[in-house]
C-alpha cells in the first residue's frame, strides 16, 4: 500500500501480472474533468487501463463513476483533460467514436432488444452479410454467434428471445456483442447485479478467459468480495476525484471502505450485542409451496441468518411468515408478555398488526412507488394511524413521522416531498426501512437489504440493524452475501431445495461449511452447531 499513484498506476502492474500487460496503457484518461450545473462530477481524473488487466472502480453512489464511464462511451462531452487510446489522443463525440476504437460497455441495464434472439442481439449495429439470393445470411450469423458463444463456454439457444433468458444468460449475450465487435476494452457496470452465484461464478471464469485473451476489463462493482476477488489493480473514486489507485493484493477491504466513505472505519460489520433468552417467533415445522419443514425459534435483540442458493426457499420463508405466500402446514407462533399465541397472518395488513414487518427484496418493484415523495412511501402502510375524522390524512403528521425516522436512518434527501425514484439506491432503502419502522414492529424480516446500494449505504444499513437489535426487536436476515449473513448473524439456518438443512452458530461457522451445506457437500441434516442452542431455542 505504499508508493504513489502514479507508481501504482504503471510499472508494478506488469510485474504482478506476470508480464502479461503491456507496458503502454490501452486507455488512458489524462485530467479528465465533467461539469454539471451546481456539481464538478468528475475532477481532474488521471487513470490508465491495460489490455490484459482486470481493473476494479469502487466509490460511493455519487463519487462520479457513472459519469467517468459515459465520458469512456462518448455518450457526453467532457470539458477538460484529454483521452488516448493506445497512445492517441481521441475525441468521442458518440458512442459510435468508442466502438470503433474498441471500447464496449456492459451496464446494468442490458440495453437488449428483448424479442430479439441472441444472434439479432449479438450483431445489432453490424452490417449484416448477405446471401447469393440478396438476403441476409443468417446461417452464417448462427455460424458466427455459435462460434463467439463458445469461446465463452456459454450454451444459449440462439433463437429464443432474450426476454426468455436467464438474467446470467442476457449476460453473457452483451459480452458475445462485445466480443463480436472485436473490442479491446470491456467496461461492465454492476455486472452481477441480478445474478446466482452460480451464475457469477460463470461470468468471472469468462471474464479470466477475456483476460487470457488480451482483453482489457474496467469492472465497477459495489459488491467489494467481487473486487478482491476478479481485479487486479483497485481504484478509489470519492467526490468525482481518484482518491487512490493500488494493486489489489496489497489493500484490506477496511481500506477501500476507508477510502470510500472518508470516514475511519473500526470493523465493517457492529459488534453483535448477545441476544436475550426471550423467544419472539418460533415456527414449527412450517411449509409452503416451495418450502417444508422449517423449524426455529428467534429471540428478543437477535439476528437470525437465513442462508442457501437462490430458489432454496428463502424468500419464500420470509413470505409465508409475512402473509404474502400460502402455509400449507406446520404453526407460527407470536410470543408477547410470557404468552405464546399461534397466528397465521393471511396478508401483509394483518401481519403488520402481529407486529410483524418486511423490507423486501426487490424495493423498486415490491417496495416503494417510485413516482410519489418520500414521506408517501414512509406512511403508506399505515395510513389509518395518520386519518382525522377516520378519512383526512395529517399530511403534516406524516411529514413530521417521517422526519424523525429519516433522522433516526440517516436519510438524506434534498425535500421530503422529493420523488423517491430521485434518491439514491441506499436513500431508497432507508426509506422502506422507514415504512417498517413506522409501526409497532417486534420482529423484521429482512430479504437482501443491502442489495444495489453503496458501501457507506451498506455501513449505515449494518448500525441500522444493530441499533435495532439493541432495542429488543429481532431480525430474521437473508442474504446472498454470506459474508453479510456471518458478519451480522446470531444463528443462521441453511435451506437447500426448501428443506432445513442445518442450524449453525454464526460466530464459529465460516464460508466454506455454510457452502457445503447449500451445496449438499454435508451429509449430516439439521446439524446443530450453535452452542447453548438446545437451552435457548425457547
Amino acid at each position: 500500500m505504499s508508493g504513489s499513484i502514479e507508481e501504482t498506476m504503471s510499472q508494478p502492474v506488469h510485474a504482478a501480472m506476470g508480464g502479461s500487460i503491456a507496458v503502454q496503457p490501452l486507455v488512458s484518461m489524462r485530467h479528465v474533468s465533467k461539469r454539471y450545473p451546481g456539481v464538478l462530477a468528475v475532477d481532474d481524473v488521471s487513470l490508465d487501463l491495460f489490455a490484459g488487466e482486470v481493473h476494479g472502480l469502487v466509490g460511493e453512489n455519487g463519487a462520479g463513476k457513472s459519469t467517468l464511464i459515459k465520458l469512456l462511451a462518448g455518450a457526453v462531452p467532457r470539458d477538460g483533460g484529454e483521452i488516448l487510446v493506445r497512445g492517441q489522443a481521441v475525441e468521442l463525440h458518440h458512442v459510435r467514436d468508442a466502438a470503433r476504437l474498441g471500447l464496449a460497455f456492459i451496464h446494468q441495464e442490458l440495453n437488449l432488444i428483448p424479442y430479439f434472439n441472441a444472434v439479432e442481439n449479438i450483431f445489432l449495429g453490424h452490417t449484416y452479410p448477405r446471401a447469393p439470393w440478396g438476403g441476409i445470411d443468417w446461417r452464417s450469423l448462427r455460424i458466427r454467434a455459435q462460434a463467439t458463444l463458445e469461446l465463452l463456454g456459454a450454451a444459449i439457444p440462439l433463437d429464443t428471445p432474450v426476454n426468455r433468458l436467464s438474467p446470467g444468460q442476457q449476460t453473457l449475450v452483451s459480452i458475445a456483442r462485445a466480443l463480436a465487435a472485436n473490442a479491446d476494452l470491456l467496461v461492465m457496470d454492476e455486472p452481477t447485479a441480478s445474478l446466482t452465484n452460480q451464475e457469477i461464478d460463470h461470468l468471472f471464469a469468462v471474464i479470466r478467459t477475456l483476460q487470457e485473451r488480451g482483453v482489457g476489463v474496467l469492472y465497477v462493482s459495489h459488491r467489494l468480495a467481487e473486487i478482491f476477488a476478479i481485479t487486479q489493480r483497485i481504484t478509489v473514486m470519492r467526490n468525482g476525484r481518484i482518491v487512490t489507485t493500488q494493486l489489489t493484493d496489497q489493500v484490506t477491504e477496511r481500506d477501500l471502505v476507508q477510502w470510500m466513505t472518508g470516514r475511519a472505519v473500526d470493523a465493517i460489520y457492529p459488534a453483535r450485542r448477545p441476544a436475550t433468552a426471550t423467544p419472539l417467533l418460533t415456527v414449527n415445522h412450517l411449509s409452503g409451496t416451495y418450502c417444508r419443514d422449517i423449524s426455529f425459534t428467534l429471540h428478543a435483540g437477535e439476528v437470525l441468518g437465513v442462508a442457501g442458493l437462490n430458489g432454496s426457499g428463502r424468500s419464500e420463508l420470509l413470505r409465508m411468515l409475512f402473509g404474502a405466500a400460502p402455509v400449507t402446514g406446520g404453526e407460527i407462533v407470536l410470543h408477547s408478555a410470557g404468552i405464546a399465541r399461534p397466528i397465521r397472518p393471511r396478508s401483509p395488513s394483518q401481519a403488520y398488526r402481529y407486529g410483524l414487518a418486511l423490507v423486501p427484496e426487490e424495493r423498486r418493484t415490491q417496495g416503494l412507488v417510485l413516482t410519489r415523495p418520500v414521506y408517501e412511501n414512509t406512511t403508506l402502510t399505515f395510513l389509518r394511524n395518520f386519518a382525522r375524522g377516520g378519512w383526512l390524512v395529517d399530511r403534516r403528521r406524516e411529514i413530521e413521522v417521517t422526519a424523525t425516522l429519516g433522522k433516526q436512518l440517516g436519510l438524506r434527501s434534498r425535500s421530503l416531498q422529493q420523488p423517491i425514484g430521485q434518491l439514491s439506491g441506499g436513500n431508497q432503502q432507508k426509506v422502506v426501512f422507514a415504512r417498517a419502522l413506522a409501526g409497532k414492529v417486534k420482529v423484521l424480516l429482512l430479504d437482501e437489504p443491502t442489495r444495489g446500494v453503496d458501501v457507506g449505504a451498506k455501513l449505515d444499513i449494518y448500525r441500522i440493524i444493530g441499533d435495532l437489535t439493541a432495542q429488543g426487536i429481532g431480525v430474521i436476515l437473508v442474504s446472498s452475501e454470506l459474508s453479510e449473513v456471518l458478519g451480522l448473524a446470531h444463528r443462521l439456518i441453511v435451506l437447500r431445495e426448501g428443506r432445513q438443512v442445518a442450524t449453525l452458530d454464526a460466530t464459529g461457522a465460516n464460508e466454506e461449511t455454510v457452502l457445503g451445506y447449500c451445496f449438499g457437500l454435508t451429509d449430516q441434516t439439521l446439524t446443530d452447531q450453535t452452542l447453548g442452542q438446545n437451552q435457548n431455542s425457547g
